[in-house]
């Protein structure tokens, strides 16, 4: 089909799904000229397999990918869907920034191990790891592009740089343009090689909608209460109940690289936690994600407002968000303040990334979303 993600777009807005936006199909119209791109690159390798190998060793020109930024619901996740599922089949990944990374420490790792026990040579994990990703993955797409662990930064650019070189497109959207990636990050000037690098490697698009879509989806159902105390707890109880199909869980632990992660409570897929057992202990995002695959509903109570003195805990909270969001885990909580109050501060990267938090929660406590929770083993 010719110009899927437009053709797509347009049969939603004509179905009353989404209020048609000239800037969003501005952009159905960018990706559907990527995926243009992609297939006739598909077609060239199809056709000449091994032609680069009689070019003097040069690897074809990677099809340069799209960066999208723009502030929370004005629609860049619901385009990457559609760009997605319309791209080709063969060797395409798309995963939250925060897991991909995951895997890339995961396959250094791995590396070093190999390279202890003398069955690989070279001192640089880097190249290695990018040559088997390009291997398994031609495109990639990043959900939430954000830039927080200095781990992370110091090592992006030399990896994205193999990874282009390999020929490996990328389409990521982020709250902020690629030159306010790891802002005020520790040994940011370290970091500005990938900067340059994204722009150079990649077309910017600014999805400048001027309406966030997801207040329209505000419900009356109360999976979101405040304040904290006895009443709230009445009703997180009874959501528990009426979820579970259980008054009162068990604890639980789970497995998870050698290591547990205790559940306070859960029965029928439905996990209970304070804010301290999610956000106050060292947890990351392999751990939010355990949980995501094994409950289709988590409940928190005492969410507090936070600020830069609970930056650690603000930073877990919005990396919990995230994990839950993009898993279409049931969120209901307590908590001290609205969603767009949680956060008490006007600089520095959790102000913007709370914007994005503030957003997802407001749409996480409808009642229409995600639907009906889906059974997890």
């Amino acid at each position: 089909m010719k110009n899927p993600v437009s053709r797509t777009y347009d049969r939603l807005a004509a179905e009353g799904g989404i209020t048609p936006d000239p800037v969003q199909k501005e952009l159905a119209s960018r990706l559907d000229a990527l995926l243009g791109a992609l297939a006739d690159e598909r077609t060239k390798s199809k056709k000449s397999p091994l032609g680069w190998l009689f070019s003097g060793g040069r690897r074809p020109e990677p099809v340069p990918g799209l960066y999208i930024w723009g502030p929370v619901g004005r629609g860049k996740t619901m385009l990457m869907d559609i760009f997605f599922q319309a791209a080709p089949n063969t060797r395409k990944r798309r995963a939250h920034f925060h897991d991909f990374m995951e895997d890339v420490h995961e396959r250094i790792a791995r590396f070093r191990q190999r390279l202890k026990a003398g069955e690989v040579e070279g001192d640089d994990p880097i190249k290695p790891v990018a040559h088997d990703i390009a291997e398994e993955t031609r495109l990639l797409c990043f959900d939430e592009f954000a830039v927080n662990d200095i781990a992370d930064a110091m090592i992006l650019g030399r990896l994205f740089e193999k990874l282009f070189a390999e020929g490996v497109t990328l389409v990521a959207t982020s709250n902020v343009p690629p030159d306010r990636l790891y802002e005020n990050g520790l040994n940011r000037a370290l970091f500005l090689p990938f900067i340059e690098l994204i722009n150079k490697s990649n077309a910017v698009f600014h999805l400048d909608a001027p309406h966030d879509y997801r207040l329209d989806k505000h419900g009356e159902t109360p999976l979101y209460v405040t304040p904290p105390g006895e009443a709230a707890d009445e009703i997180l109880a009874a959501h528990f109940e009426r979820l579970s199909g259980e008054v009162k869980g068990t604890a639980q632990q789970l497995s998870l690289h050698g290591r547990h992660l205790d559940v306070p409570e859960a029965a029928g897929g439905v996990a209970r936690f304070s804010f301290h057992d999610l956000c106050e202990r060292p947890l990351g995002s392999a751990d939010y994600l355990k949980l995501a695959k094994t409950f289709h509903t988590i409940i928190v109570s005492g969410i507090p407002v936070m600020s830069p003195q609970t930056r650690n805990e603000a930073k877990r909270f919005i990396n919990l968000i995230d994990t839950l969001y993009d898993q279409k885990i049931r969120f209901i909580a307590s908590a001290e303040a609205e969603p767009d109050a949680l956060w008490q501060g006007t600089s520095g990267a959790e102000a913007f990334e709370f914007q994005r938090t503030a957003s997802r929660l407001t749409e996480m406590r409808s009642d229409a979303w995600p639907g009906e929770p889906s059974q997890r083993s």
